[in-house]
């Protein structure tokens, strides 16, 4: 803690090239480190640094210790980058959702400072509040963070039920006890779709997580992995954005899996016209398929996608480039000559047309966006 007793977090947003380089990541993480040793690196595109002690070492205030921050990341990286500072890592990480690249906003420590800047944001904008409890705490009248704080601890338990109330009464007062912590995360894969335009269409939203969720399957199934859990981060036209976690039902590396959770966790968002302009999939928590475990199933459904999917692999390794894909990312010439194969749960997949080049793109193109990839 700081002499006045204040804890002092930066959050930082990279706006990353679309080629996904994964060392610019490692690049800002050393940069980050001779300013704290406190510095915890969130994939794709965040950090989050504790810059309490680093305050009185470089003698400047936290706009000034920030804005130098970003000048090293622009002038040594050529990366951009939003940057939030506030008394703990909840306010930090909300500010800079709502902070466009290049610019700063710092949330002073005073109890009046936290209110002026909490109280007015919409009650969905908190960590863990989905779109059900948000239906919930509306339907109640509860549409500010300040309708919440004001709120007896009491009713909201009854509510949300105890725990859930408790946590999000302390939350909507602004208190949040986690801490950066510099030990590495454990080992993710991450894939990115970027619109070349703001995105309103639901479709072309779950056909950008299908797209991604394939890129994930192939890449951990290539590397011998499995994932225990799956983020989806969600940026939106206004510079703002959305990111969710969800632990997977079991540890798995197929697609189908992969994406059903994906949409699970979209439709949880209860986005409605919303202008999205990438959307980012990470699988967490990677561990080696030896350990793979698979719960039984009487439906023998389920078999039908994973067994299309091992034909898949063999043909990409096979021929260099997939040439059996998920039905909803072919173009549509594609669909006009794809070879039928009968619909599986998860997407039915098409075969490339008999003759044509190997060599190509992982997939169809969804439209013209980009898509990266990251690893660390």
């Amino acid at each position: 803690m700081s002499r006045s007793g204040h804890r002092t977090v930066l959050h930082l947003r990279f706006v990353l090239p679309t080629d996904g380089d994964a060392g610019l990541l490692e690049g800002a993480r050393s940069l980050l480190e001779n300013i704290t040793p406190r510095v915890q690196i969130i994939e794709p595109d965040m950090a989050v640094l504790d810059l309490t002690g680093a305050l009185p070492y470089w003698q400047r205030n936290a706009r000034g210790l920030t804005e130098l921050i970003q000048l090293r990341a622009l002038a040594l990286l050529g990366l951009h980058c939003a940057a939030a500072v506030g008394p703990n890592r909840m306010l930090a990480a909300m500010a800079c959702n709502l902070t466009p690249p290049g610019r700063r906003t710092v949330i002073d420590h005073s109890p009046d400072a936290v209110a002026a800047f909490l109280r007015p944001r919409p009650v969905r904008e908190l960590p863990g509040v989905g779109s059900k409890m948000a239906a919930t705490l509306v339907s109640y009248g509860l549409h500010r963070v300040g309708d919440v704080a004001d709120l007896p601890p009491a009713t909201l338990q009854r509510l949300l039920g105890a725990r859930a109330g408790r946590t999000l009464h302390e939350r909507a007062l602004g208190n949040d006890a986690t801490i950066a912590d510099p030990a590495p995360t454990a080992a993710s894969i991450s894939t990115e779709h970027r619109f070349t335009r703001d995105e309103l269409d639901p479709a072309a939203h779950r056909r950008a997580l299908l797209a991604l969720a394939d890129d994930l399957g192939t890449q951990l199934r290539t590397s011998g992995q499995i994932a225990a859990g799956l983020t989806c981060t969600i940026r939106y036209a206004d510079h703002t954005g959305t990111r969710r976690s969800r632990t997977l039902p079991e540890a798995t590396q197929h697609t189908v899996l992969l994406a059903r959770t994906a949409y699970a966790v979209y439709e949880s968002l209860g986005l409605q016209r919303a202008r999205v302009r990438s959307i980012a999939l990470r699988a967490d928590a990677l561990r080696p398929d030896e350990s793979a475990t698979r719960q039984l199933t009487l439906d023998s459904g389920d078999e039908k996608p994973l067994a299309i999917e091992a034909v898949a692999d063999r043909a990409r390794t096979r021929y260099g480039s997939p040439v059996i894909y998920p039905a909803a990312l072919a173009t549509g010439a594609h669909n006009k000559r794809q070879a039928q194969t009968p619909a599986v749960r998860g997407g039915p997949m098409v075969k490339r047309a008999e003759g044509a080049p190997a060599a190509g793109p992982h997939r169809p193109q969804l439209g013209a966006g980009q898509r990266s990839r990251s690893r660390w």
